[in-house]
């Protein structure tokens, strides 16, 4: 299965709010979501915590679960996508700034059964391997490593490393190697679970595998479009 992750942000003149909303309630059920490969699909729409830090470099995220690269490729030549989905994307989003990744998911809690009428509250941890680290060590640390040390923060209910595919190490680098999924009750519980001794220790970590300049944070909230379903990951 392959769990795609489309990083976007708002094209210019359009406030974060109507990126949001037009992504979610037009987007999303009009054009996205009837490309007949799409497995599973949801919206996360950034959220803002008041916490001291940069700016995100995106607003939003789109998960898509397709079943393998045939019926991916075969996603990309539908009408449903050269005559919607694709031609209605310059209309919300700065598509110079989308950022794409195919990856797998390393399931590392499982957490209970997600719902589409509970919406997940979520934080995204973006990072790229220490430079002349190979790729099998960083995944291999990350998860055998890394994971328990963030496994063990307080309020985690559901937690995902989704490491970029093989394919995308084809013919040069990606431009991220994971992208860590760390789900909570809600917006607070995020807040409190970040200021707490076991998540310092867990992002202090990042230094020993990850380049310190490309590990970036977002936070959001899950919209569930089609699914979810726990037998697709």
């Amino acid at each position: 299965m392959i769990h795609q992750l489309i990083f976007a942000y708002p094209r210019p003149g359009m406030s974060e709010e109507e990126f949001h909303r037009y992504w979610v309630e037009e987007h999303a059920v009009r054009y996205a979501s009837r490309i007949p490969q799409i497995r599973q699909y949801a919206v996360d729409t950034r959220v803002e915590l008041g916490l001291d830090g940069p700016e995100p470099l995106w607003s939003g995220v789109a998960e898509i679960w397709l079943a393998n690269e045939e019926e991916q490729l075969a996603s990309l030549q539908t009408p449903e996508f050269l005559e919607g989905a694709r031609l209605d994307e310059p209309r919300w989003a700065a598509f110079w700034r989308t950022l794409v990744l195919d990856t797998d998911a390393h399931v590392v809690v499982p957490g209970p059964p997600q719902r589409a009428d509970r919406p997940g509250t979520k934080l995204f941890v973006l990072v790229k391997r220490r430079e002349g680290m190979p790729l099998t060590e960083f995944r291999q640390y990350s998860r055998d490593a890394h994971a328990p040390l963030m496994a063990k923060v307080p309020g985690l209910r559901r937690y995902y490393q989704n490491h970029t595919r093989d394919g995308a190490y084809g013919v040069g680098e990606a431009t991220l190697d994971c992208a860590f999924q760390l789900w909570f009750d809600d917006a607070a519980a995020l807040r409190r679970a970040m200021r707490t001794p076991e998540f310092q220790r867990a992002m202090a970590d990042l230094a020993t595998f990850t380049e310190p300049r490309y590990v970036h944070t977002l936070a959001v909230r899950e919209n569930w479009v089609i699914g979810p379903s726990e037998n697709v990951i």
